[in-house]
């Protein structure tokens, strides 16, 4: 088995620490007790070998053996083939997986980034379109909780649909938006109380601190 190296920034600035999608996969292969390593490309500096990798200029990037993988979506998709532990080998538990896994990154995803976006730029300002985007969160969340209200994971055991649901949701709560949606929040309680996140999340978190410039 080929050994996985997994790429990400050198450095980022503190507000999306804990936040940076290569969380996603390293939660992933801890979870399937995948061993696997960490590179860097720079972060202020993106030259012809990074968009080689990564055409838009982002991270994170898997290499396995002589693939490289880019988008994390993609990446949980391979990651849930290597391991059973990630996603069934049924053909039926397989297509469950896999449909929310696609549903975390179009159909919820979609509302949660902009949003979470105006937040973290701190703009409170109430426009048409700002009112547009909470009717759009506010729509998706509630079909959400109705979904969650009634399973512990999305596909009956814990998967790599759970990774990407449980991030793209955590994002918002970061804001308090699951304030009013005790399901979808107790289902982000439940995935980031794994002890799998919280050794990815704490790894994130020191590796960037690591290498912050000096006070």
């Amino acid at each position: 088995m080929s050994e996985l190296i997994l790429t990400t920034f050198d450095w980022v600035p503190e507000t999306p620490r804990g936040f940076v999608r290569d969380l996603r996969l390293s939660w992933a292969m801890e979870e399937a007790g995948l061993p696997y390593r960490i590179e860097s490309v720079p972060f202020r500096e993106r030259g012809a070998v990074h968009f080689t990798h990564q055409p838009f200029g982002q991270v994170p990037w898997l290499t396995d053996g002589d693939l490289s993988i880019f988008e994390s979506g993609a990446i949980l998709l391979h990651l849930g083939e290597r391991s059973e532990r990630l996603m069934p080998a049924d053909p039926r538990g397989r297509s469950d997986v896999i449909v929310w896994l696609f549903a975390a990154l179009n159909s919820v995803e979609m509302a949660t980034l902009p949003w979470s976006i105006f937040k973290f730029t701190g703009d409170t300002e109430e426009t048409p379109a700002r009112k547009s985007l909470n009717n759009f969160l506010a729509s998706r969340l509630q079909h959400m909780e109705a979904v969650l209200a009634g399973r512990e994971w999305l596909a009956g055991s814990f998967s790599i649909a759970d990774i990407a649901m449980a991030d793209v949701l955590r994002l918002v709560d970061r804001f308090d938006g699951l304030a009013g949606y005790p399901a979808c929040r107790g289902y982000v309680m439940r995935a980031t109380a794994r002890p799998c996140f919280m050794k990815a999340h704490s790894d994130q978190m020191a590796y960037f601190a690591a290498v912050d410039p000096p006070a």
